[in-house]
């Protein structure tokens, strides 16, 4: 039956799982050391508070199941040894039986919190639970003896009572299962005598004030609120574009006070009457006032909104980072749920396995431990299939009978790492070479020039499987190619490394965070793509006598090894665009590494580097080819952020060579500027210019921001404001010229300052041209750039 209560459901859902899987962790615990009696209490007060909640809510089948796996309990531990009753995990064992009252109890759990029948014959569960209880005693007369106290119990839990006048609310005896319903366990010498006692006991205060240490938050909250930071980010940049666009009525309105200015003094050198003169500086005289009271508006709001600003990225990076953290769960959620597994499948294979797990406290987000708890549970499933030996095979090797398996997590500052590593016979290479000729996963040539990680990752091939047999547990050409591909959707990468003979290992790399990543932005036919950073090994410039054909596929030589390079807007199938490509054109490229395989992408431009929150797909985009997910710039422009896995497998997909006459001409590299301006408007506008001329353009938003991009980009001429904050334009061009390297750097200097001290200031600092933005036009700047480039 179902619990009518929907928040009285989700509270037992979740208790109730607690009680189980302490239940299971705990049996598999005693069968290695069934003498712990500390383990044994510890389980009986599960198995109590279990039956409590049950019978509680009226699931009096959980409630009868967990009473008479209590009731065994505390005959274990009233025996003077324990051990003698546990021994080994046998089918006869009462520990095998408690195994599978537990997972009937699972079943009956659902059931009462989905309505989805069980079909669980709880009558022949509390059977088997009552044999196991006498097949503990050894003899024929301890068995007849006992089979007439199964009847009485089974008499017992026809009339159960349920009725808990005693406790004063209803949830209370779910809020803390391990306390809520305290009974004295030394007492339980009958079954009668685990019936419902000193509930009195609830009443007691504690000495010390009552804190809730820990919370269960419902995840569809924090998914909704982990979006909702999102678009707190995309309304803070949004803001920040608001902010660029005050600042430029400012400027504007210093530029018209200061024309007016001059236009008055002009107008009383060429006007001789009076009257005009008269009338014309009572205009001046109100323009100016009115002019003063809007500037002092403007410069209000400005001051006020960069507070906001100020305010909001503070507030949205809080709530973000309180959010992920929410979200983080240790990794023990998804390892608790392998210890029996891993015993149950070696079990069935013959095989004796010891899985020892480590750092299972930590961390990682929520989503990342729902994604990989399958391809973890196939890794094992897969090592104990064909990694682990049958134990007279490990004996004839000289190794110890009982193999290892060691799953183990942590976190580098980068990344969250998962090895699997087992001491099993390793990987045979000439067998997967075998299957991956006879399944056309690659040809007899294409192995030869394989390296063996190479080969020995071929494992993760879709449809590869060395099993002879289809079997429930593989053979199916299922499994590892499912893991490589749950791997990548988070972003990470899987490794290989085998040693014949003494085990193998599996590393899976993962992100640390889901949600935001730090991105290379590039572009590619006048389009922005954003590529994940830590896939980026770097970037360079290569020219088009460096390229040269092998194996069908256009090559270059980094450190000493070919790289294979294609064009970023082949890859995304973009239609070509014409270009004026020469052989003296440099290209800029980008070294992507992706696992062991590396791979040369050229793109049209190098444009920014810079943190990112990524929007996932919607359900009809949930797999797009080469794309992970989509962003939204501080430009307010939509960006794709591309799967660097997909990139990759693509180019090996494409045959022909792209600097063939067949194929598209490769984009020139366009002369970069750096543009370094505070103003938003102004910078947007003096972008657009420069674009339409042909130039690639870096932006940053003060001389310290510009002078920080300089240093990791390489630029053909800077173009700067000389009035912004932290650094200003002339000392930016003083500590640009600081360096050798800079020292025929082209820099231009755009601003308002017009006097010729400031000119005599810009020259001496090391500017090559000075344009005074009150005569600005963009023919001015364009041939400045022109003859200076």
């Amino acid at each position: 039956m179902m619990i009518d209560d929907e928040e009285l459901r989700d509270v037992f859902k979740v208790a109730s799982e607690e009680h189980l899987q302490n239940l299971d962790d705990g049996l598999l615990h005693l069968e290695n050391h069934p003498d712990d009696l500390a383990v044994l209490e510890a389980l009986m007060r599960e198995a109590h508070s279990l039956k409590g909640d049950a019978n509680m809510l009226g699931v009096k089948d959980v409630g009868t199941l967990a009473h008479q796996i209590e009731h065994i309990l505390t005959q274990l531990k009233q025996q003077e040894n324990p051990a003698s009753s546990l021994g080994n995990a046998t089918t006869d064992s009462p520990y095998e039986r408690l195994a599978h009252a537990i997972a009937a109890i699972r079943k009956l759990v659902h059931e009462a919190v989905t309505g989805e029948p069980a079909r669980v014959d709880t009558f022949s569960v509390l059977a088997e639970l009552m044999g196991a209880s006498v097949g503990a005693g050894g003899d024929e007369g301890t068995r007849g003896q006992g089979d007439t106290e199964n009847e009485k119990i089974l008499s017992a839990f026809s009339t159960l009572p349920t009725q808990h006048s005693q406790l004063s609310t209803p949830n209370s005896a779910l809020s803390t299962p391990n306390s809520a319903l305290p009974t004295q366990h030394s007492q339980l010498s009958t079954p009668n005598s685990a019936l419902p006692t000193q509930h009195s006991a609830l009443s007691t205060q504690h000495s010390s004030r009552y804190r809730i240490e820990t919370i269960r938050v419902g995840t569809r909250h924090l998914d909704t609120l982990m979006t909702q930071a999102g678009e707190l980010t995309v309304t803070k940049i949004r803001i920040a574009h608001r902010l660029g666009e005050i600042e430029a009525i400012a400027n504007l309105w210093e530029e018209w006070n200061r024309d007016l200015f001059t236009n008055r003094f002009a107008f009383s050198r060429e006007q001789q009457g009076d009257v005009a003169l008269q009338r014309l500086e009572t205009f001046h005289h109100h323009s100016e006032k009115r002019l003063e009271q809007l500037g002092h508006l403007v410069k209000t709001l400005q001051s006020s909104l960069s507070e906001d600003t100020t305010r909001l990225e503070q507030l949205s990076g809080d709530l973000e980072e309180g959010i992920r953290t929410l979200r983080l769960l240790p990794f023990a959620t998804i390892f608790n749920l392998f210890p029996r597994m891993v015993r149950d499948l070696a079990q069935q294979q013959g095989k004796l396995v010891e899985l020892i797990l480590e750092g299972k406290d930590t961390l990682a987000d929520k989503r990342l431990l729902e994604e990989m708890k399958d391809p973890l549970m196939h890794i094992l499933r897969n090592a104990i299939d064909h990694g682990i030996e049958p134990p007279q095979e490990r004996e004839r090797l000289g190794k110890p009978t009982t193999a290892t398996i060691r799953l183990k997590a942590y976190q580098t500052p980068t990344n969250i790492v998962l090895e699997i590593s087992d001491d099993g016979r390793g990987l045979d290479l000439d067998r997967i070479k075998q299957i991956a000729v006879k399944r056309g996963i690659c040809s007899e040539e294409e192995l030869a020039a394989m390296t063996p990680s190479q080969i020995q990752a071929l494992i993760f091939a879709p449809g590869f499987s060395t099993a002879p047999l289809v079997t429930e547990v593989s053979g199916r050409g299922v499994g590892l190619d499912v893991v490589q591909t749950n791997v990548e959707k988070l972003k990470g990468t899987i490794q290989v490394e085998s040693f014949p003979g003494l085990g193998c290992m599996l590393r899976v790399n993962l992100g640390i965070t889901l949600a935001t990543a730090h991105v290379l932005i590039v572009q590619v036919n006048q389009m922005p793509y954003a590529i994940p950073v830590e896939f980026v090994q770097t970037a360079c410039l290569i020219k088009s006598e460096e390229i040269f054909p092998l194996e069908g596929r256009d090559t270059i030589i980094r450190d000493s090894q070919p790289i294979s390079i294609v064009q970023l807007a082949d890859l995304l199938e973009l239609p070509p665009m014409p270009s004026g490509l020469t052989q003296e054109t440099a290209l800029s490229c980008i070294i992507l590494q992706v696992g062991q395989a590396q791979l040369g992408v050229v793109v049209d431009a190098l444009v920014d580097e810079q943190d990112v929150v990524i929007k996932p797909q919607s359900q009809l985009l949930k797999r797009v080819r080469n794309v992970s997910g989509a962003t939204i710039l501080g430009t307010g422009d939509v960006c794709m952020v591309l799967n660097p896995q997909d990139l990759v497998k693509s180019a090996r997909s494409r045959s022909q060579s792209i600097s063939s006459t067949q194929t598209r001409q490769l984009a020139p590299t366009k002369p970069t500027v750096l543009l370094v301006e505070d103003s938003i408007a102004t910078r947007t506008q003096e972008k657009r210019i420069l674009e339409t001329a042909g130039y690639q353009v870096i932006t940053a938003v003060d001389g310290l921001d510009g002078f920080n991009k300089l240093r990791s980009h390489t630029v053909d001429a800077v173009v700067s404001d000389v009035q912004m904050p932290n650094l200003d334009g002339l000392g930016l061009t003083a500590k640009i010229r600081q360096y050798q390297e800079y020292s025929e750097l082209p820099i231009i200097l755009v601003t308002s300052l017009a006097s010729d001290e400031d000119k005599r200031r810009g020259a001496e600092a090391g500017a090559n041209a000075y344009i005074i933005k009150g005569s600005f036009n963009q023919e001015a700047l364009l041939s400045a750039l022109k003859r200076l480039v």
